[in-house]
């Protein structure tokens, strides 16, 4: 590889969506691979639509999910109440557990350079589940986790908008799978708990030098 790559150093690490480009590249390529560490990812988009549907969106201030769901029926994802609205409802309980002016630096700009023409095609506009015409509505490699063998660590926390049980089954499922679990943790649990997720991720990477 041009970068001097490959099974005796690459580890690869994805976070949220990279949780999905990490996936597909373990399935096609893990003979480049040292380890993989799939962060705040479920192996499954319909599953991840159904945890948001039932236990995420029941847990939220109705009204005003209603107000966010009639927001988004109506194409007025650029009102500026429609995101005041996730970032008050969804975004502080289950994305980054921390009030929106302590966001740190990197968090901030990464979501100011998202680019919506990309990421609501792929996914939708909100963190409220993918949209059934979303390019990514029917992905799914939750059958084919068993042919990665390589070293892997899943990360899953208990605040998440993903299901931290699902991220333990598939930890399970993966012939060489580990699971941090970051209690106090959220989406982006390396910022709201640091001290689990680093710690975890670094003896995974210790081990993978141990071995």
């Amino acid at each position: 590889m041009a970068l001097g790559f490959g099974p005796d150093n690459f580890v690869l690490y994805g976070h949220s969506w990279g949780g999905i480009l990490a996936i597909e590249y373990a399935l096609k390529y893990q003979q480049h691979l040292r380890g993989l560490v799939i962060s705040n990812m479920m192996s499954s988009v319909p599953a991840y639509n159904a945890y948001a549907e039932e236990v995420l969106m029941p847990a939220m201030d109705q009204p005003a999910l209603a107000e966010i769901k009639a927001l988004e029926a109506a194409g007025q994802i650029e009102d500026p109440r429609y995101m005041e609205l996730l970032i008050q409802q969804h975004y502080v309980h289950h994305v980054l557990r921390m009030a929106p002016e302590d966001w740190p630096d990197p968090a901030n700009r990464g979501f100011a350079h998202i680019n919506p023409a990309i990421y609501v095609s792929m996914q939708g506009p909100s963190e409220l589940g993918i949209s059934a015409d979303a390019s990514l509505a029917g992905w799914d490699r939750t059958e084919e986790l068993s042919s990665i063998t390589v070293p892997t660590l899943v990360i899953g926390a208990r605040h998440d908008t993903m299901d931290p049980a699902h991220m333990e089954m598939m930890a399970g499922r993966l012939p060489a799978g580990q699971y941090l679990y970051c209690e106090d943790g959220s989406h982006m649990a390396m910022y709201d708990d640091q001290r689990a997720y680093f710690s975890g991720l670094i003896k995974f990477l210790a081990g993978l030098d141990s071995a």
